[in-house]
């Protein structure tokens, strides 16, 4: 049985992390037929997610996310490329909020006389 543990840093704290891990079940579920059902907690939420020849959980904090799956016979061979499209996303969905704190130019008005 293959494993996966992917670990992600970040500086969003619990209530941003917490949005994007809605986010990730959410797309777990639509894209890969996940059936994810999510624990709040005070200092840790868990993102529980299965499917046929998938089981895990991800933990999220207010300083990182911690996937940690078990991939079935089949879908071991398959490891790399399913880790691959996890991290991509899990990625994407974080460098969401970044763009949003640095998209908003603030303009700096200037007067001579």
């Amino acid at each position: 049985m293959a494993e996966l543990n992917i670990v992600r840093e970040h500086t969003l704290g619990l209530a941003k992390a917490r949005k994007i891990a809605y986010q990730w079940a959410e797309q777990a579920e639509q894209e890969f037929a996940m059936q994810c059902s999510y624990a709040q907690g005070q200092h840790v939420d868990e993102v529980d997610f299965v499917r046929s020849g998938v089981k895990g959980s991800l933990m999220v904090t207010k300083t990182h996310f911690e996937m940690r799956a078990q991939l079935g016979f089949l879908l071991g061979a398959f490891k790399g490329t399913i880790e691959a499209e996890i991290v991509k996303n899990l990625d994407a969905l974080l460098a969401a909020p970044a763009k949003k704190k640095t998209g908003h130019a603030v303009k700096k008005e200037t007067h001579e006389s």
